[in-house]
């Protein structure tokens, strides 16, 4: 509506509501009707949304959308700046100035809880952000920043406290486990040191024989550590066919190598004679 203006008009004319005389006084055209000042404050003045008072005629008034505001009542709602003759951005029934508007628009630091601007070094897990400062180990409170880190729950921590507080020690080398390994009997290994003691090829996934807590593989125990069969002088690994053994004073024989010298007959857990390293079904050595 027009404000403030001071009637001049040399023919009479009065308020549309109190029929008073508005020549030579100010008044206020409204809906193509003038009314005083007091009338106006009375019958067509609108209510600020912010303070819930009336927008008099010698006020100065903001219109946003259906709403009418005081000038001075027109603030952003994060930081009360005033925003009557500035730029302004609406949301979620909100009036905001430019700077609080960014600064809802960005992430919250984790670590301190203050936004994070835009060219700010930050680091970000799992759709969670904190300033590179702020990312910090759990335990020693030392800034992690881009190096590696470990998460455990809701907390995260720097390599070293890691494997300090967490991380499996591998039986050979003694040193922290942080990925991968392998476990035999319950006991933690790295992959690369689980190797066959005697050629250091990995035993991962292999077969192996442990003989006195020592590890090898099936090459190399078949040649450096296991017996040879009294009967046929091969390795007895106990691997596959002839995984049963016959031992007796100090022999051994794979169980289908053990049979009579003379009939052949196999002796596996059978009765037989035994005369001059040799080994003998009971009726063949009554022929002896």
């Amino acid at each position: 509506p027009s404000r403030s203006k001071l009637g001049s008009m040399a023919e009479q004319f009065n308020c549309h509501y109190c029929k008073a005389s508005l020549h030579g006084k100010k008044y206020v055209e409204k809906e193509d009707h003038h009314c005083c000042l007091d009338c106006y404050d009375e019958h067509c003045a609108n209510t600020c949304v912010e303070c819930h008072q009336t927008i008099g005629a010698d006020a100065k008034e903001v219109r946003y959308k259906e709403g009418f505001w005081h000038d001075t009542c027109f603030r952003c709602s994060q930081c009360q700046h005033p925003l009557a003759t500035e730029s302004f951005v609406a949301k979620e029934n909100k009036v905001l100035c430019k700077q609080c508007h960014l600064l809802e628009s960005t992430y919250k630091c984790k670590g301190c809880s203050q936004p994070i601007m835009p060219g700010d070094q930050n680091v970000e897990y799992k759709g969670t952000v904190w300033h590179q400062n702020c990312f910090v180990c759990s335990n020693c409170k030392q800034v992690i920043g881009t190096s590696s880190f470990f998460p455990k729950g809701e907390e995260y921590y720097c390599m070293a406290c890691y494997e300090e507080k967490f991380a499996k020690h591998c039986m050979k080398c003694k040193k922290a486990i942080t990925s991968g390994g392998i476990t035999y009997q319950d006991q933690p290994w790295h992959a690369d040191c689980f190797v066959c003691v005697t050629c250091s090829k990995k035993l991962a996934g292999q077969r192996f024989t442990a003989v006195e807590d020592q590890y090898y593989c099936v090459d190399c125990y078949k040649n450096y550590v296991a017996k040879k069969c009294a009967g046929c002088k091969n390795p007895i690994t106990g691997f596959g066919k002839g995984s049963s053994v016959v031992t007796y004073e100090g022999q051994s024989w794979h169980d289908y190598c053990f049979h009579c010298k003379k009939c052949s007959l196999n002796l596996a857990s059978k009765r037989f004679v035994f005369h001059q390293e040799q080994v003998y079904c009971p009726d063949c050595a009554k022929k002896l």
